[in-house]
């Protein structure tokens, strides 16, 4: 039976005052991380500025910028001068992350490290590939070779992404101390289109849906979470983020570990692009859709929003 006119929702809705104060989801700087790409050199994106990568260089003027903000986390990807089939570049000791973190010491982030071989391969794929295919068990090993590298050069959480089976295991049997961020729903999605312009990570032959989920598949990322939380993950993350809220909801309803949720370039592009054509406010739209992911359970959130969010929250 209605309550109609005793109750009035409308109320607490009447001014930007009270409606803060009945807020039920809230975004702060705490929140989230911001990815930062590093190069040989400097390369500007005009239309993706979130999406620009820098030398080793001026990722320490980034990261100055950013502290000064207020933003508390930063993820950083690689881009190396050389690839090879190995990915070599990934765990050398001199290797483009290595030498960022050891350089952005003192700088007052939490440095976590985005632990994957596609950036570094020379066929694109997130492991070693034999006879056509990414040998699940043999990239293992380069995986938690890699995160320890970064753990020696001064990284704070490792976040390994490459979808192998047993990656956060290996990890942990190297690394007892460090934090680690496991993608643990990692789906073979379509909107990692402009990562993969910045990071220059497109595979050179098939596509990752062998080792990536399918995105018809909820019940598979909550089984793929059980897996990383047994083998010993810190927090777990669902990527993408907007597509996959019933994922993010699913997954903060059945565990209790930090939730975190990654905001991809083709969600960032997206807004971006109609923004510029005058389709929508980009800071309301942005927002929006940050807070959506919030609500849906995410306890972190990884975004290119996230310099921009300092001087609009």
């Amino acid at each position: 039976m209605s309550t109609f006119p005793v109750t009035r929702l409308r109320r607490l809705r009447r001014t930007s005052g009270l409606r803060g104060l009945v807020r039920e989801t809230r975004l702060g700087l705490d929140d989230f991380v911001m990815p930062l790409f590093i190069g040989p050199e400097a390369l500007a994106y005009p239309d993706l500025p979130g999406l620009a990568r820098h030398s080793v260089e001026s990722v320490v003027a980034e990261a100055d910028a950013l502290s000064n903000l207020g933003v508390r986390a930063v993820i950083l990807f690689g881009i190396p001068e050389e690839k090879d089939e190995e990915g070599s570049g990934a765990y050398d000791e001199e290797g483009i992350v290595q030498r960022a973190l050891r350089a952005l010491q003192g700088h007052g982030l939490v440095l976590f490290t985005d632990v994957c071989l596609c950036e570094y391969t020379s066929h694109g794929h997130c492991g070693i590939v034999r006879d056509g295919e990414v040998d699940n068990d043999e990239t293992l090993e380069l995986i938690a070779r890699t995160a320890v590298s970064h753990v020696e050069a001064g990284a704070d959480v490792v976040c390994p992404s490459d979808m192998m089976d047993g990656r956060i295991g290996a990890v942990r049997d190297e690394l007892r101390d460090t934090p680690i961020v496991a993608y643990s729903a990692k789906y073979a999605s379509a909107f990692y289109g402009p990562f993969r312009e910045a990071a220059d990570s497109a595979p050179s032959f098939g596509d990752r849906r062998g080792y990536q989920m399918d995105p018809a598949n909820v019940r598979e990322a909550l089984r793929e979470c059980e897996q990383d939380v047994a083998e010993g993950a810190d927090i777990l993350m669902v990527k993408p983020a907007l597509p996959y809220l019933d994922v993010i909801r699913a997954a903060r309803e059945r565990f209790d570990h930090p939730l975190a949720a990654y905001n991809v370039s083709g969600e960032y592009a997206m807004i971006k692009a109609a923004a510029a054509k005058g389709f929508m406010d980009e800071r309301d739209a942005a927002l929006e859709s940050l807070t959506a992911i919030k609500r849906a359970g995410a306890d972190l959130i990884f975004s290119y929003w996230t310099k921009e969010l300092a001087s609009w929250l």
